[in-house]
């Protein structure tokens, strides 16, 4: 090895690092922008729901995996009191809890607390409404970690045999009822094929 080249190489491999730092940088600031996301897929999709058996808030019955095969599709809802994004859409699951149409056709929404206190959601849905048929307590995040819970809100479509038809991030508005989650509730209740 000449000694023109050792100065050569020990810049290169001193570079190299910084050189794969800033392919990553470049890869992580392309891949935030790219997408929705609310689409983010999950591996539940199609396959029965992760068993549910949690206690309700305060003495009101809680969720159980039975209350998911009823034969109508439920909406699961994971939120918390504490969660700035759950406060925006609560005000559409109140509207959704009352669409005549669903209502008609036996279309559920079950809120699954996640991390939080009874005496916070009953402060949460005594200012703001309860749009839930059922609440069950998630204090530990157990029932969310098997869902496949990224973060809250995140909102489930469940077919009535107890099969999950769609995955909804984030928060719902206006437009994602009528352009997403009506449209995924009506394909919920269709005969599987």
């Amino acid at each position: 090895m000449t000694d023109s080249a050792a100065p050569r190489r020990r810049l290169v491999l001193t570079a190299l690092p910084l050189v794969a730092f800033l392919a990553l940088v470049a890869l992580f600031w392309l891949r935030l922008g790219a997408g929705d996301a609310s689409r983010i897929p999950s591996a539940l999709l199609g396959k029965e729901a992760p068993k549910l058996e949690l206690a309700g808030l305060g003495s009101a019955a809680g969720i159980t995996g039975a209350d998911l095969r009823d034969g109508h599709v439920t909406l699961v809802n994971i939120f918390a009191s504490w969660c700035q994004p759950c406060h925006f859409e609560h005000e559409f699951l109140l509207t959704l809890a009352k669409d005549p149409e669903l209502a008609a056709k036996g279309v559920k929404i079950f809120g699954v607390a996640q991390k939080d206190s009874a005496e916070n959601i009953r402060r949460f849905l005594a200012t703001d409404g309860n749009p839930y048929a059922k609440i069950g307590m998630d204090p530990d995040e157990r029932a969310s970690i098997d869902w496949g819970v990224y973060g809250v809100p995140e909102t489930f479509i469940v077919r009535g045999d107890g099969t999950i038809a769609y995955k909804f991030v984030g928060p719902m508005d206006a437009e994602a009822i009528a352009k997403t989650l009506k449209p995924e509730i009506a394909k919920a209740m269709l005969p599987k094929g």
